[in-house]
C-alpha cells in the first residue's frame, strides 16, 4: 500500500481487531402497555447508559404496537439494564428484559406443505 504522507486521523480507542471499543448488545424487552411508543422506552433505558437504538415492532395489518421491542446499548449498560428492569411494573405491566436471541434461520427451501407425507 502506498502512502502519501497523509494518514486519517485514527480515534483514541481504536484498536487492530476491534478489541477495545464499545460493543453493542440487543436487548428484547416484551410485555409493556400497546400504547407505550420507542421515547418512553428510551428513557427509561437511558437512565443505565447510552441508547444506540430502539425498535417497537408493529403489526404489519393494523400498524399498533404488539407489545415488544428491541433496544440497542452498550455492553455493560445493556448487562445493567437488563438486571434492573427485568420484572419491574411498567405502565401497570411487569416488563420481561432480556439478551435478544439471534432470529432462526429460516432459510431452506420453500413451497413445502409440512407435516407427513400423504401417499
Amino acid at each position: 500500500m502506498l502512502s502519501c504522507g497523509h494518514e486519517p486521523p485514527v480515534p483514541e480507542n481504536f484498536i487492530i481487531g476491534g478489541l477495545g471499543r464499545n460493543v453493542s448488545k440487543r436487548i428484547y424487552v416484551g410485555n409493556f402497555p400497546y400504547t407505550t411508543d420507542e421515547q418512553e422506552l428510551r428513557e427509561a433505558f437511558e437512565v443505565y447508559g447510552a441508547v444506540t437504538s430502539v425498535n417497537v415492532v408493529l403489526d404489519r395489518y393494523t400498524g399498533r404496537s404488539r407489545g415488544f421491542a428491541f433496544v440497542e446499548m452498550d455492553d455493560e449498560a445493556a448487562d445493567e439494564a437488563i438486571s434492573k428492569l427485568e420484572g419491574t411494573d411498567f405502565g401497570g405491566r411487569n416488563l420481561r428484559v432480556s439478551e435478544a436471541q439471534p432470529r432462526p434461520d429460516h432459510s431452506g427451501g420453500g413451497g413445502g406443505r409440512g407435516g407427513r407425507d400423504r401417499w
